[in-house]
């Protein structure tokens, strides 16, 4: 066995992986061959058009759909064979998930503390943390039916944190929210980050991603054709806009790399 030398840095957990992931409908392709690994403390923005198979890949993430091949981890636990052990190091907000309108924001969490088993005083401790930092306190007892998209989506968001989770998987988090609404979820964001979160955004808005990530995966007609550090990522074309544009065009999955992008980070 090969030991460490003393001293040597210790390289950072996995936090969510995805190995050769691919899900057919029939003959169509959802998603192909998708494989990459996010470790510990980092916010991965995770890009494409619209239909490349985002959402896809975010729901066979979090175990809401069976791969047709390849598999996912979460925290180093197989979704599929250890899917509740995993579902405890992850919160996911899908893009409009149910919210049950009729209950209030302190009930829906009540409601999925207890549905997670959280002891009762741990239960009021992180209600009481969640709804500090997402800043629901003004509408803790109003209906959820009659709030606001932008007091909806902190619910959500409340409801991903409430266990306290390593990993948090979010599909469109800021969409139909105003700039100020937008600018109260980065600071959100960026908060977990310090705590050491591991976080998976999907989003179009490139200011966020130039604003919050650390790194770029990118998804076209279904497979994984761009992975590099964001600061890779500005230095590959003039703007964001322009990159995304160039890895969105028709012939992105399979082709051969521009000129103007760093050819190890693009998938072929």
């Amino acid at each position: 066995m090969v030991e460490e030398a003393p001293g040597a840095p210790v390289a950072p957990r996995t936090m969510i992986e995805a190995r050769g992931l691919s899900k057919y409908y029939g003959a169509f392709v959802a998603i192909e061959d998708v494989t990459f690994s996010i470790p510990e403390g980092q916010i991965a923005a995770f890009m494409g058009p619209n239909g490349a198979g985002k959402s896809t890949t975010m729901r066979l993430l979090t175990g809401y759909l069976a791969p047709s091949s390849g598999g996912a981890s979460i925290a180093g636990l197989d979704v599929q064979s250890h899917r509740l052990e995993a579902s405890r190091s992850l919160g996911y907000l899908p893009e409009n998930g149910p919210l049950y309108s009729e209950m209030t924001p302190l009930e829906l969490l009540r409601f999925f503390g207890e549905a997670r088993e959280l002891g009762s005083k741990r239960l009021v401790e992180r209600i009481h943390e969640v709804s500090q930092l997402c800043a629901l306190g003004l509408v803790l007892d109003k209906p959820i039916g009659k709030l606001s998209r932008g007091y909806r989506q902190r619910v959500g968001l409340a409801q991903a944190l409430l266990h306290d989770p390593e990993v948090l998987i979010m599909d469109e988090p800021t969409a139909g929210l105003d700039p100020n609404q937008i600018h109260e979820f980065r600071v959100n964001l960026q908060e977990l980050r310090r705590k050491g979160k591991t976080i998976l955004l999907s989003t179009h808005i490139l200011q966020e991603v130039d604003a919050l990530a650390d790194r770029i995966l990118f998804v076209s007609d279904g497979r994984l054709v761009y992975d590099a550090p964001i600061g890779e990522a500005r230095e590959a074309a003039e703007s964001l806009e322009a990159l995304f544009h160039h890895l969105s065009g028709p012939s992105s999955a399979g082709a051969e790399p521009a000129s103007t992008l760093p050819a190890a980070a693009v998938q072929s």
